[in-house]
């Protein structure tokens, strides 16, 4: 994503100075944390499996999800912004929150999506995009995820599903981070963005000839 991106991120980088010069130095950051409360009836999931562009218009292709937002989690550093964690230094790694509807889609059908759209064998690596904040990541919020998650893994990896080991890393929740407005929903708003032509498209795709799960009409 970021050869692509260099001139975007550094338009981002000169607005983001200029805007802090005419800030009071004690004036304080706003929290970008969401509440991990789901909504009633609803439920919540993160999941981390590259370029989060790309993942959250996955997610939101499966029925029974409601939405998916990007953001950040598995990191240090607090309200990070999306050019802090591009510095690969913060912990983060490109992340959506998925909220959906447990009566009309699982956990577990979650867990095999995240599975069927990425190639979790690639440390640090997702096709064109490297660093840890592209990493492989399942988030999970109780003992009965962790389980479940745990469960999936060891079925492909007994049944050989990829020729390399699996390295999807499985952290506990603690915080998400949502990202910058200018990410959210970034493939339905700019279809003709190189990245997303060259990148998630063909993701997306090759996600929906290989997936088992129920789609959106």
């Amino acid at each position: 994503m970021k050869s692509y991106k260099n001139s975007y991120l550094l338009f981002l980088l000169i607005f983001t100075l200029q805007s802090c010069n005419g800030q009071s130095k004690s004036q304080k950051i706003k929290s970008t944390a969401i509440n991990l409360t789901p909504p009633k009836g609803k439920a919540m999931a993160a999941f981390a499996s590259g370029c989060f562009w790309c993942t959250e218009h996955v997610f939101e292709s499966v029925f029974g999800v409601d939405s998916a937002v990007s953001g950040y989690a598995g990191g240090h550093t607090k309200n990070p912004t999306y050019q802090q964690v591009c510095t690969e230094t913060t912990g983060h790694a490109e992340t959506i929150m998925v909220y959906y509807d447990p009566q009309k889609v699982t956990y577990k059908e979650l867990v095999q999506v995240f599975f069927d759209s990425h190639d979790p064998t690639t440390k640090n690596k997702q096709g064109p995009d490297v660093g840890s904040s592209y990493r492989s990541v399942l988030f999970y919020t109780n003992d009965a995820e962790k389980e479940t998650a745990q469960e999936i893994i060891a079925s492909l990896t007994k049944n050989k599903i990829y020729k390399k080991p699996i390295v999807t890393e499985m952290k506990p929740l603690k915080v998400f981070y949502r990202a910058e407005d200018e990410h959210q929903n970034f493939v339905k708003r700019n279809p003709l963005q190189p990245y997303v032509q060259g990148v998630s498209n063909p993701r997306f795709e090759k996600f929906k000839r290989q997936t088992s799960q129920r789609l959106k009409e």
